[in-house]
């Protein structure tokens, strides 16, 4: 099972104001690799995988901020003045590139569906 204590402990977190953000993110890295592995628990094996994705979750994606929710700025033009965001797609390439970084060590715990 994840703890979201040892979570805090990785990241320097010392304060509690962020434990639902963890939890979070702790269940989502859960619901993931058992989706990913056709699974119905979490095997010990994968438990440090899990915590290094958490960690990377948290550090790349902003989970509970409401910052970088328009995307980020494509372009800008000063004359007139235009400026262009992009679309949240940057998060969804992290999170593909995030499952691709650990595919190895997830695919030994994977299992065919019938």
């Amino acid at each position: 099972m994840l703890e979201i204590a040892k979570l805090k402990n990785l990241l320097g977190i010392v304060s509690d104001e962020k434990d639902t953000v963890l939890q979070f993110i702790l269940d989502d890295v859960e619901e993931t690799i058992l989706n990913y592995c056709n699974i119905d628990e979490m095997p010990a094996g994968l438990l440090n995988t899990a915590y290094r994705m958490a960690m990377d979750i948290y550090r790349n994606e902003n989970v509970g901020s409401e910052e970088n929710a328009g995307g980020d700025i494509t372009s800008i033009k000063e004359g007139d003045t235009t400026v262009n965001f992009g679309s949240i797609s940057g998060s969804n390439v992290f999170a593909s590139s995030l499952l691709k970084n650990y595919a190895v060590q997830l695919r030994r715990y994977r299992r065919l569906v019938k």
